[in-house]
């Protein structure tokens, strides 16, 4: 069964595609949902004249997205969260995370359009985000520990230097009673 899609439907097609579903999908879902039509030859013709009328439109509203992806190239982001001793996270990090630090740089991105896979350790990852059906990003993103873990992590740091220092310590006693013994 062919549809016209009136809107983007994730992991089908994106407005204005003709996509054949299976007949159950598009009679049960699609069409009663508002996010098609049956591809008749009538509703085609409308479709190829309200393309050819939104030509400009769509000119610009890709040129948009593509200026939005010309700013996101520069944007790293840094996600905070709940880690295990282990590294694990609890729970994962996963669109919505990453749509509200969009966020609070500045960009007003829908949660939907952006693609992540599962994150659930500490460490760099890409996300995707889908801005047009010919254009996308990717932003980098790397999650920390926050709170306790990133707590523990500075004392063992400060231990390090404390173990170098004590031979340093042991060293400087021995020196002073060598000093006392010539003094006498």
């Amino acid at each position: 069964m062919e549809i016209i899609l009136k809107e983007d439907v994730i992991g089908l097609g994106y407005k204005n595609d003709i996509v054949n579903v299976k007949s159950g999908y598009g009679r049960n879902y699609l069409i009663p949902q508002g996010k098609g039509v049956i591809a008749s030859e009538s509703a085609k013709k409308v479709l190829a004249e309200n393309l050819r009328q939104q030509a400009v439109k769509l000119a610009k509203i890709k040129a948009d997205a593509q200026a939005i992806a010309d700013k996101l190239a520069g944007v790293s982001l840094t996600i905070a969260t709940k880690v295990s001793n282990s590294g694990v996270i609890y729970g994962s990090v996963n669109s919505l995370q990453i749509a509200d630090e969009l966020a609070k740089i500045g960009f007003d991105i829908d949660r939907k359009k952006i693609v992540v896979k599962d994150v659930k350790t500490v460490g760099d990852f890409v996300a995707v985000v889908k801005l047009h059906k010919e254009v996308s990003a990717e932003v980098p993103f790397t999650v920390v520990a926050e709170g306790a873990p990133a707590v523990e992590a500075a004392p063992a740091a400060e231990e390090a230097p404390v173990a170098e220092a004590a031979p340093a310590v042991e060293e400087a006693p021995v020196a002073e009673e060598a000093t006392e013994e010539t003094a006498e």
